[in-house]
């Protein structure tokens, strides 16, 4: 059984694109997404389109729920991811709003290796960041807790494997704004099969110049932009 983890699309219609083209290539049983459809780049509806057209499993991401979900008041907050969501707001359908909201926080796959685990932050709380390279013993217990020989998280925007006793943690990396200094979009694969999961991290070449001439098409943050072109924040 082979699996894709795709998470933090974040709007770029144009990697994920490239993404679906790189997995026809590399046929996998499954395509699940770890959450952040929205957020930062220009075509939010048509990413949410476009995964709901593919009927591939997708839990929340924190800002998914931003957007879907009313939190309150937060009118205190006034960064770049802020003032994408707000526009986001304003682009989205009632129908492409109902999608988000119905993202479940997480989910489950059952493989011949035992069972995966994927949700965006913590596996209640997609706004709540999971350290992989926390101390191993809370892994650990995490991992014990789960009942996972997998566990799949997202929100770093950095690919990351690693491997504590019985469970491989993997962070898929960004399909939309990686941040490991080399632009493109980011893809896991996990094949799990044998005695223990083979995971492989695979970087995506796209039009990453037609993804940031969206972004200043639409007069959002020219920050993001730079991110897209470089794979890096500042």
């Amino acid at each position: 059984m082979r699996v894709a983890f795709i998470s933090d699309i974040h709007g770029n219609i144009h990697a994920l694109t490239a993404v679906k083209r790189f997995l026809a290539d590399n046929i996998v049983n499954q395509v699940v997404v770890v959450g952040d459809l929205v957020g930062y780049g220009a075509s939010p509806g048509p990413v949410i389109d476009f995964v709901k057209r593919e009927g591939w499993s997708t839990g929340l991401g924190s800002s998914d729920m931003r957007v879907a979900i009313d939190l309150g008041d937060r009118n205190d907050r006034k960064g770049v991811a802020d003032q994408v969501l707000v526009w986001t707001k304003k682009m989205l359908s009632p129908d492409q709003m109902d999608f988000l909201r119905r993202l479940p926080p997480g989910g489950r796959i059952m493989t011949p290796i035992g069972r995966v685990r994927y949700f965006h932050g913590s596996p209640h709380d997609p706004e709540v960041r999971l350290d992989l390279m926390a101390n191993e013993r809370d892994l650990e217990t995490l991992a014990d807790t789960l009942a996972a020989r997998v566990v799949v998280v997202g929100g770093s925007h950095v690919p990351f494997v690693r491997t504590i006793g019985e469970t491989t943690f993997v962070d898929p990396g960004s399909v939309g704004l990686t941040l490991n200094h080399e632009p493109g979009a980011d893809v896991a694969i996990v094949d799990c099969i044998g005695r223990k999961p083979k995971v492989s991290l695979h970087k995506v070449t796209y039009d990453f110049a037609s993804s940031a001439f969206d972004i200043m098409a639409w007069n959002l943050p020219p920050v993001i932009a730079d991110v897209i072109k470089t794979g890096r924040m500042g």
